[in-house]
This record gives C-alpha cells, sequence and structure tokens, in this order.
C-alpha cells in the first residue's frame, strides 16, 4: 500500500467511525424520547462496546505506526503524547473486551479522554498557527505542520481525535431498555438512556 492509498483509507475510516459515534448519539437521543427501537439498537451496540472500541484503537495504532515507519511522517511533540494515550488502549481494551469486564472503561476512559484533550488541542493548531506556544519545534518538527489533509480538512491529528471520541462514546453511551414483564406489559424499569452504568 502506497502512502496516498494508506491516507485515503485511513481517512475514510475516520469518517466511518465519526459518523457511527454521531449515529450512537443520534440513538442515545431518540432513546431519549422514548423510542424502544433506538434504545434496542442501542444497546445491541453498546453490549460490543469493548470489542469495537478495542478494533477503534488497534486500528488507530497500526495506521500511526505506518505513517511514521513506513511513510516516514516523523511525530511531533504531541503526537507522541496522543500515542502514549492511544497504544495502551489496545491492550487495556482487548483485556477487558475477552474478560468481558464492563470495568474496564474506568481503566481505558481516563486514556482516551486524555488522549482526545490533546488530539483536540492538536486539530485547532494545525488550523489556529498562532495559537501555539512554540514548545513543539524545541525537539522535533511543528505540531502545527500538517502531512496531508485528506478531503481538505482530515489530518493526522483529526484522525486522533476521531478516534479517542469514538472509543469514548463506546465505553460511556449506555441504553436503558424497558424489561417486559410475564404477564406482557412492561415493568417500571427506566426508558431514559444512561451515559453509564455502576458496574
Amino acid at each position: 500500500m502506497d502512502t496516498e492509498t494508506a491516507q485515503l483509507f485511513f481517512s475514510l475510516l475516520t469518517i466511518v467511525a465519526a459518523v457511527g459515534t454521531i449515529g450512537l448519539v443520534v440513538l442515545w437521543i431518540a432513546s431519549a424520547a422514548g423510542n424502544s427501537g433506538a434504545a434496542t439498537l442501542g444497546s445491541a451496540i453498546t453490549d460490543a462496546g469493548l470489542w469495537l472500541a478495542f478494533i477503534v484503537a488497534a486500528t488507530a495504532t497500526l495506521g500511526s505506526l505506518y505513517f511514521s515507519e513506513a511513510a516516514d511522517f516523523i511525530p511531533c511533540r504531541l503526537c507522541w503524547f496522543q500515542r502514549i494515550a492511544m497504544y495502551p488502549l489496545s491492550v487495556v481494551l482487548l483485556v477487558g473486551a475477552i474478560r468481558r469486564d464492563a470495568a474496564a472503561r474506568w481503566y481505558a476512559g481516563p486514556l482516551a479522554a486524555i488522549g482526545a484533550v490533546i488530539a483536540g488541542y492538536h486539530t485547532l493548531i494545525e488550523w489556529r498557527p498562532e495559537l501555539d506556544t512554540g514548545t513543539c519545534e524545541l525537539s522535533g518538527p511543528s505540531c502545527t505542520a500538517t502531512w496531508f489533509r485528506e478531503f481538505g480538512f482530515i489530518s493526522l491529528a483529526l484522525m486522533s481525535l476521531v478516534g479517542f471520541l469514538t472509543i469514548l462514546a463506546l465505553l460511556f453511551v449506555r441504553f436503558a431498555v424497558t424489561m417486559e414483564d410475564t404477564d406482557g406489559g412492561q415493568t417500571d424499569s427506566p426508558t431514559t438512556p444512561l451515559l453509564e452504568e455502576v458496574s
């Protein structure tokens, strides 16, 4: 795979992840409005949340390694901090998914949140270089420089940001589905979606 093909491939994956994350939030809103179909579909998605989050983290890790090791894109200082947050997520989420440990989100969530903040700042200064403090230039390439902007807006920093936000959504957006009782009616179980549930 050449570099331009890789850029297109990972950019398309970024769009798919962003659309999926927005879709999950829309399902959550529809569920809050009382749509039981949205709650059921959303619950099915979030039941597989750890595996899906692992796939996102593993893909982001492989993409990051490809761009630095095969395409020779030298990571800037903020890129390294994002890698520090993303790479361990692949392992933590895989172990959590294998063990079916719902509490794994409490270990992975802080890493994803820290990574999202760094990636958000990195994305911002790519578009608004005057906001950069210049610390990146002390130890490597400038954080405001972009290796590419696929479709005119997707950069490595934006890919990272979408990855972290997708992982957070998959870990913490939860749906409460109304349970049917033995009479065919409904119980008093909550129908409003939950952003988190106690493990």
